[in-house]
């Protein structure tokens, strides 16, 4: 079986999450948008805020604010993204490690409420 790349499951995830929480008639519209950062941060980048290891992208859904980074089922994160987590939690706010749609699912389930 193949496994799919990061970026399908991410693909994956923000179709299922715009078709079901940001369409106009939602009464809450969700917001998912992904942060750029794959790419060796350059002086100039990093001097506008490109932030090495930030998560893969950012979700504001129901009063919260969530960071969710993206792996294959044998992926694992590098040693900037591990520290970006521990920032973000240490800081109040949610950090996933998501490896699958079901996976995504499951988390978004947490915050319907």
């Amino acid at each position: 079986m193949k496994t799919e790349t990061e970026s399908k499951i991410q693909q994956d995830c923000l179709l299922w999450f715009n078709n079901n929480y940001c369409l106009k008639h939602h009464e809450k519209r969700g917001i998912m948008f992904s942060v750029p950062n794959e790419s060796v941060v350059s002086n100039r980048k990093s001097n506008t805020g490109l932030l090495r290891g930030c998560s893969d992208t950012v979700i504001v859904f129901k009063g919260k604010v969530l960071f969710i980074e993206f792996k294959t089922p044998t992926g694992s994160q590098s040693d900037f993204q591990k520290d970006f987590e521990s920032r973000i939690i240490k800081n109040g706010f949610d950090y996933y490690i998501v490896r699958s749609l079901l996976q995504f699912k499951e988390i978004i389930s947490i915050f319907e409420k």
